[in-house]
C-alpha cells in the first residue's frame, strides 16, 4: 500500500536534475507535486513526466531569490492543492571558484538562492506543515562542505554549510510542532553533471574511482528515492540528520 498517497509536495529547481528526480520518485507514490523552477518550459515537462506516473502536477514559476515572493507561492500552492505535507529546497544558483577571484556579488548570490530562499520557504511553509501534523522538510547540501580539497568550491560550501545548520535549528525548533527536517547532500548525474564528463572523460574517471560505490548516482532512483523513505512513516523518528548520497566517498562525522 501507498503510505505517501494524498501528500502534496513543493519542489524547488524541479524543472531538471536532481529536483525532476525527486519529484518523479515522490509522484510514483502518489504524492501530489508542485514544480518550482524559472524556466516555465522544463517546469511543463516535469509535470507531463509526474502526470504519466499516476499523480497531480502544477507548475509554478519562481525565482527563489526572490525572497519577497516565496509567501505568495507557497500560499498558491496551498490555494491549489488545499494542504502541504512536504518541502523539498533544491534550487540552487550561485558561483564557483577560486576565492581571489569570486567577487561580493557572487559570494553573496550563493546565499541568496542558498539559504536566505531555503529559510523564507521554510517559514511560508511552516504554518501549512504544522496543520497536517507530520510535515517533512528535506533541505539539499553537498559533500563539498566536507571534502578533503574544496578548492573552487567554497562559496558553494559555505552557503550550503549555513543551510545545513538552519536544518539543524528548525529540526529542534519545530520538532513540536509534527515537522521534521533534514538535510542530503547528494551526488547525482544532473545535466550539468552529465555534460562535465561526457567532455572531461579522465578527470572524470578520476571523480568516479574516489567514490567507493564506482558510480555517480542517478537522479531518481538513487536521490529521488532516498527522499521518499526520509519523509515517509518508515523514517519517522529521523531529524536534524544530513545524510551524505555520494556513494561512501564523504564523511559526516
Amino acid at each position: 500500500m501507498n503510505t505517501l498517497a494524498g501528500r502534496v509536495a513543493l519542489v524547488t529547481g524541479a524543472g531538471q536534475g536532481v529536483g525532476q528526480g525527486i519529484a518523479l520518485a515522490l509522484a510514483g507514490e502518489g504524492v501530489s507535486v508542485a514544480v518550482l523552477g524559472r524556466t516555465r518550459g522544463k517546469l511543463d515537462e516535469t509535470c507531463r513526466l509526474v502526470r504519466e506516473r499516476g499523480a497531480a502536477a502544477e507548475p509554478f514559476e519562481c525565482d527563489v531569490a526572490d525572497t519577497e515572493s516565496v509567501p505568495g507561492v507557497v500560499d498558491a500552492v496551498v490555494a491549489r492543492f488545499g494542504r502541504l505535507d512536504i518541502l523539498v529546497n533544491n534550487a540552487y544558483s550561485g558561483a564557483f571558484g577560486p576565492l581571489l577571484t569570486m567577487s561580493d556579488e557572487d559570494f553573496a548570490r550563493g546565499f541568496e538562492a542558498g539559504p536566505f530562499a531555503a529559510f523564507a520557504f521554510m517559514k511560508a511553509a511552516h504554518p501549512h506543515l504544522k496543520a497536517t501534523g507530520d510535515g517533512s522538510i528535506v533541505n539539499l547540501v553537498t559533500s563539498a562542505m566536507v571534502r578533503w580539497d574544496p578548492t573552487a568550491y567554497g562559496a558553494y560550501a559555505a552557503a550550503k554549510q549555513a543551510l545545513r545548520s538552519l536544518s539543524r535549528t528548525a529540526a529542534v525548533e519545530w520538532a513540536r510542532d509534527g515537522i521534521r527536517v533534514n538535510a542530503i547532500a547528494p551526488h547525482a548525474l544532473s545535466p550539468g553533471l552529465k555534460w562535465w564528463t561526457e567532455h572531461n572523460p579522465e578527470e572524470a574517471a578520476e571523480f568516479v574511482s574516489t567514490i567507493p560505490l564506482g558510480r555517480i548516482g542517478e537522479c531518481e532512483q538513487d536521490i529521488g528515492r532516498a527522499v521518499v523513505a526520509l519523509v515517509g512513516p518508515d523514517l519517522r523518528y529521523l531529524t536534524g540528520a544530513t545524510v551524505p548520497l555520494d556513494g561512501g566517498q564523504a564523511y559526516f562525522g
